[in-house]
């Protein structure tokens, strides 16, 4: 989570929200992404979509079932979708998203029958620190 919380900073650095994911295969970390919806432009930049990308282009598989996902902010339902294909073991996130997130709140993505994989999922790990990056971003925002 530590490699994903610094990837969330150094978004809010480059003036993207401050979420970012490692992907991390058994103990070691394949990939860390942040968002990058802003530049270029790219509505599916969300920081799991590009850390899933990564890893399966490093591991040469889409599948990724032995690894496991660490995210600084619950998953939307895009990104939760795109986990349940990729087959995440396990997934971790630091902050729930009651607005827009699909895993507790909202959609419940991995609940749905249809969900072809469901991902062991852990909560509130780094909670604090990244529920505080996004609130320093978006009250810096809106000064």
């Amino acid at each position: 989570m530590r490699r994903a919380l610094d990837a969330a900073r150094d978004a809010a650095a480059k003036g993207e929200v401050p979420v970012a994911a490692a992907v991390v295969l058994r103990g070691e970390v394949v990939a860390v992404a942040a968002n990058a919806t802003r530049s270029p432009p790219d509505p599916t930049g969300h920081a799991e979509i590009r850390a899933l990308r990564m890893a399966a282009q490093k591991l040469g598989d889409e599948r990724l079932s032995a690894c496991d996902l660490y995210v600084t902010l619950e998953p939307c339902a895009m990104c939760a979708g795109a986990i349940s294909h990729a087959r995440i073991a396990r997934l971790y996130y630091a902050a729930s998203d009651p607005k827009g997130g699909a895993v507790e709140h909202g959609a419940r993505v991995f609940e749905h029958p249809q969900s072809l994989h469901r991902p062991e999922v852990y909560s509130g790990m780094g909670e604090e620190e990244a529920a505080q990056l996004l609130r320093d971003f978006f009250a810096d925002r809106r000064k």
